[in-house]
Parts: structure tokens; sequence; C-alpha cells
């Protein structure tokens, strides 16, 4: 005959360890999805490239009828790196920035992504203006967000301007109860 006491306290702990190696094997699937995207900008060849620094500084929140006031001032930096090569219409970048997000609360960021660029006119030289639609995969930290641990995110993006400077546009839908959907804006400015 079974301890019952005795089963219940193996359930338990066969639960717990299960528990705990999901979630390990959820960190892990984040990670290496994370590497598989940065392993797969980095093999793109590329002819140069273009370091720009992220100047971040402005969210619109687009429902207001949650009652809370959130920061809009998401000031913080970053970096991002396209990777170019001549006759190229879709440019891969790589970025990672810091910020205070809606909730005053440092939240961090690195990923990649790839943008259409479309030229307004003949592409002449770096200031030739281009306006550009994209997406972006990365892994954030935000404190009061999934117990501070990194979680992966895919987002829309758009830009305007030339290789000297632009306007980096991301739309954030909404994704938690507590979370209203979000226009964020940055400022590239070429080092």
């Amino acid at each position: 005959m079974y301890d019952v006491k005795n089963l219940y306290g193996w359930t338990g702990l066969l639960c717990s360890s299960i528990c705990r190696a999901v979630r390990a094997a959820s960190h892990v699937r984040r990670w290496s999805a994370l590497a598989a995207a940065l392993g797969a900008l980095i093999a793109v060849p590329a002819q140069a490239g273009e370091l720009s620094l992220l100047i971040n500084g402005k969210a619109l929140h687009l429902d207001d009828s949650s009652g809370v006031d959130f920061n809009e001032e998401n000031w913080g930096a970053g970096l991002q790196y396209d990777f170019t090569a001549e006759n190229r219409k879709w440019v891969p970048f790589l970025s990672a920035s810091g910020f205070k997000d809606s909730n005053n609360n440092p939240s961090y960021y690195a990923g990649g992504g790839t943008m259409r660029r479309f030229y307004v006119g003949e592409k002449k030289d770096s200031n030739s203006l281009y306006v550009g639609a994209g997406v972006v995969a990365f892994l954030m930290v935000r404190k009061g967000f999934e117990n501070g641990d990194p979680f992966p995110g895919v987002l829309p993006v758009a830009t305007i301007g030339n290789e000297r400077f632009g306007l980096n546009v991301s739309y954030i839908p909404k994704v938690d109860p507590k979370m209203v959907p979000i226009i964020f804006f940055q400022l590239r400015v070429g080092l």
C-alpha cells in the first residue's frame, strides 16, 4: 500500500521540478531566439555600415481612458548599427538602448531587424532623404513586468531621414491589461 502523504510529497516535488524546468527552458528559448536572429543579421554580407546614436525622448499614449498619468518623456540613449551595401533595398540593423519608461522605471532592450528603404528622388549621397518601414525583434528588461526577467518582443518600426539624421518611430500595441497603445519616438544621429 502507498503512503498518501509520501505520494503527495513526491507529486509536489515532481510538479515543482517540472515548473522550474519549464521556466528555465523558457529563458533558454528566449535567449536562443535572440541569438539566432542576431546571428542571421550579422551573417548578412555588408560593404559598409552606419553607426548611430539613438536619443529616446517621447512616447505618445493613445488611450487616456485608463485614468493613469503615464510618463511621456522617455529620455534615454542607445546605439543602432545599420548594415548597408550598394543597391540594397532591405537594410538589416542592430540596436540597443535604455530609457525611462511610461512608469518612470528604467527599461533596456537589445535586438535587431530589417527595414525597407524608399528614397525620395534618386539616391545621390549621404544627404539623400529616405523613408523606411520594417520590423524589429528584441529582448527587453522592465521593472514590474515579467518579474524583471528578459522578455521577447516584435514590433513594427518606421524611419524618415538620411544617413546622418533620422527619426525612428515604433508602434507598441496594448499588451497587458495595465498598458495602453503607444507610439515611441527616437532621434537617430549618425556617428
